[in-house]
């Protein structure tokens, strides 16, 4: 498929970027940059709860109520991810599984919210307690994003109001700017989520 060359570089780097964090998330191998590829095993449900210091946020049964300092479980279903009405300073320490689930909801919602039906509401999501099952959601997640980009006319790249995604500023972005924020949120949070993997292998008492 021809893609407009504004686009282009954008989307190569958001193929990029959800490929690597799946490879780092599901193995069996994952490449660091210089050919030679490492041996990544699969996320299980243990590592992807991990809480490794005091306080984290994580996605947590709603029958238990929000961790420390959150003052909500977001969405709907028996699991919810921890949060706040206003974004606490410094912000928390976050699990693998709020990351993930983070990114997941972020894009199922600019999707829906770009092309889709944009129907998609945070109080109906359903967060993911095991392993698998966001890592599933995920990929479907990445796949609903990268069809909303494609689908976008080129006449529209500079018009305001394209997305109606209300967790965001996206309905004051033109169409460019919405795309590398959100490469920027699967970068960054990505890269967070390899190196809690990597100290997990290497936690105190690890096999």
């Amino acid at each position: 498929m021809i893609t407009n060359q504004r686009l282009e570089p954008l989307l190569e780097q958001y193929d990029w970027a959800t490929t690597r964090l799946l490879s780092r998330l599901t193995g069996p191998t994952s490449n660091s940059g210089d050919d030679s590829d490492v041996e990544v095993p699969p996320l299980t449900d243990a590592e992807y709860l991990w809480e490794p210091v005091g306080a984290c946020w994580s996605v947590r049964r709603r029958v238990d109520g929000p961790g420390p300092g959150a003052t909500k479980l977001i969405g709907a279903g028996d699991w919810g991810r921890d949060g706040s009405p206003e974004s606490p300073w410094p912000p928390p320490f976050t699990t693998i599984a709020w990351r993930l689930d983070h990114i997941t909801e972020t894009l199922l919602g600019r999707a829906s919210h770009l092309g889709g039906d944009r129907l998609f509401d945070r109080a109906t999501y359903e967060s993911r307690p095991d392993a698998a099952g966001a890592i599933e959601r995920f990929r479907e997640a990445t796949t609903d994003w990268r069809r909303a980009l494609l689908g976008v006319d080129e006449s529209d790249y500079d018009r305001t109001g394209l997305s109606s995604y209300p967790y965001g500023s996206d309905a004051e972005e033109t169409f460019l700017p919405m795309v590398w924020w959100e490469n920027q949120e699967i970068l960054h949070h990505g890269a967070e989520i390899a190196l809690l993997r990597d100290l997990y292998i290497h936690r105190e008492g690890a096999p």
